[in-house]
């Protein structure tokens, strides 16, 4: 295995199914089969999953909605999105654990790194939810955040493309698959990966991000045995 520990993050539309709105039980019953090769090889496994299918604070702020509380929203739709894919790994047999950036008792655990640690350690899937518990920063914000406290071995963001291209291959046909990139080349071809405070702390902690495809079966778990799947960056 090239990964002991991973953080994986995935955007909230992906459960939503094709439509990327709500929740697609099919879609939450795939990506737990694809987590399950995980968890039975013993990689300590964090989640971070977006709120997109439910509420975006921007798209909120956009329609009149204050922006701070679109992003509490926001938060929100992800702690609901985390406990649906608890729901759905426990299912397929695994332990998994919901953690919130702000106190949420009835709904699930208060996010504190050491115990965190000491779960992943005992083979709990942990998923973190509520962002980073402040305004103004993404879930991207939160898993490179996450990341660099819980000192996994590298973010993997999973997506519906297979890596980071030249140009948006949903929209240019010529565009050109990057095996591996550094952070300085993603900087210089002026490349989305992630939003700049993300990316910005992964770069000054050394935390490898790895984009791909999270929607082709085995491909998660070909990125765990460091196989030529999606693009690195590091």
């Amino acid at each position: 295995m090239k990964y002991a520990s991973i953080l994986l993050k995935l955007s909230g539309e992906s459960l939503g199914g094709r439509q990327g709105l709500g929740l697609d039980p099919a879609v939450l019953e795939s990506y737990a089969r694809e987590i399950r090769p995980l968890a039975d090889a013993g990689i300590r496994l964090a989640i971070v999953v977006g709120g997109g299918n439910i509420f975006r604070g921007l798209q909120g702020a956009g329609g009149g909605t204050d922006r701070v509380h679109g992003d509490r929203m926001g938060m929100l739709a992800t702690t609901i999105n985390s406990i649906a894919l608890a729901d759905a790994l426990r299912a397929q047999g695994m332990k998994a654990r919901v953690y919130t950036a702000t106190p949420m008792p009835a709904v699930a655990h208060y996010y504190n790194r050491d115990e965190v640690l000491c779960e992943m350690g005992q083979g709990t899937i942990v998923l973190l939810s509520g962002g980073t518990g402040n305004p103004f920063f993404t879930t991207d914000s939160a898993a490179a955040l996450r990341a660099v406290e819980l000192g996994v071995d590298a973010v993997l963001k999973g997506t519906r493309v297979d890596g980071v291209y030249t140009a948006d291959p949903e929209k240019d046909p010529d565009a050109v698959l990057f095996g591996s990139l550094t952070f300085d080349q993603v900087m210089q071809k002026d490349l989305r990966i992630m939003d700049m405070t993300a990316f910005t702390l992964c770069r000054e902690n050394k935390m490898p991000v790895v984009v791909f495809n999270m929607n082709v079966p085995g491909n998660l778990l070909r990125v765990i045995h460091g196989e030529k799947t999606g693009t690195i960056v590091k």
